[in-house]
């Protein structure tokens, strides 16, 4: 089950979201989704065990692409 008072609070509208936003295009087709950054930072926020397992694989993409 959803728990929407926590899924607006942890991620909030697509207003807030959208300038931490960016294109990205796969088999053809673009679409905008959360920065690396942010994302990062929404899971940390959701607090969910599946959450903050997820968070050091995007910490390690995260640092390569600043390689």
């Amino acid at each position: 089950m959803t728990d929407f008072a926590t899924l607006l609070r942890t991620r909030g509208t697509y207003e807030l979201l959208r300038p931490d936003s960016e294109e990205v295009t796969a088999f053809g087709v673009t679409c905008r989704g959360v920065t690396l950054e942010r994302l990062i930072h929404l899971k940390r926020s959701a607090g969910r065990v599946k959450d903050l397992e997820a968070i050091a694989e995007l910490e390690m993409l995260r640092e390569e692409r600043e390689r």
